[in-house]
């Protein structure tokens, strides 16, 4: 078991998506996407510049599927994952955006294409780079209630490394730390989702001022 941890730098509820009952990394953060095995734990913190969250945990996911884009887009489970704009922000952000006609690669209108659903080219090609997203039924998702990592993971005492990656990219980390954290994260006995991405705050204020009536989740 090894623990992947990075920064989430834009909290939309679109990497990781933590609705209808699962969590996903389904875009974004390839390299972790390609090695991250059943069992192992991916850890979300929150991004100082955007938010001043730093030193906080937006998200933990144990990884108990992985799956190929074709297969995530046509399972059933799944379908509520896929994004619809003129829906919720909880749909607005569905990740289950890809899925293949013969080699070529299919993007959903979604978070990840252009105006009017143009297709997104670079994102395309950046998501896609790995054919392989990542599901958990195990998750916490704490979003806009983020709470302070303890100090014992900054440093991990037995290794003198931070959990909380300083720049963007990612750590990995041995069995060790990733059963203490995962030890942690029990004794708090808060699963599945808590609160709202971050960024939702912002969607309502504007709803709100432009007298709109999009649900919000």
């Amino acid at each position: 078991m090894k623990l992947y941890s990075y920064i989430v730098a834009r909290d939309y509820g679109f990497a990781p998506n933590p609705f209808h009952g699962f969590c996903t990394l389904a875009t974004c953060k390839p390299p972790i996407r390609a090695h991250a095995k059943v069992g192992d734990w991916i850890v979300g913190t929150g991004a100082k510049k955007r938010y001043d969250f730093a030193g906080r945990l937006i998200y933990a996911m144990q990884v108990s599927e992985l799956l190929d884009f074709d297969t995530y887009w046509n399972d059933s489970r799944f379908l509520l994952k896929r994004p619809d704009l003129n829906g919720s922000l909880k749909v607005i952000y569905g990740d289950n955006i890809y899925h293949r006609d013969g080699k070529r690669w299919i993007q959903a209108n979604s978070h990840h294409s252009l105006e009017k659903g143009r297709p997104n080219k670079a994102n395309i090609v950046w998501d896609t780079d790995v054919d392989r997203l990542l599901v958990a039924t195990k998750f916490v998702y704490w979003g806009a209630s983020a709470p302070l990592i303890p100090n014992r993971f900054r440093p991990f005492r037995r290794t003198g490394r931070d959990i909380c990656c300083k720049t963007q990219g990612y750590q990995v980390f041995d069995e060790e730390l990733a059963a203490a954290f995962a030890h942690w994260l029990e004794e708090q006995s808060k699963w599945g989702f808590q609160d709202d991405p971050l960024e939702f705050a912002k969607h309502k204020r504007s709803t709100q001022q432009s007298g709109g009536d999009r649900a919000d989740g």
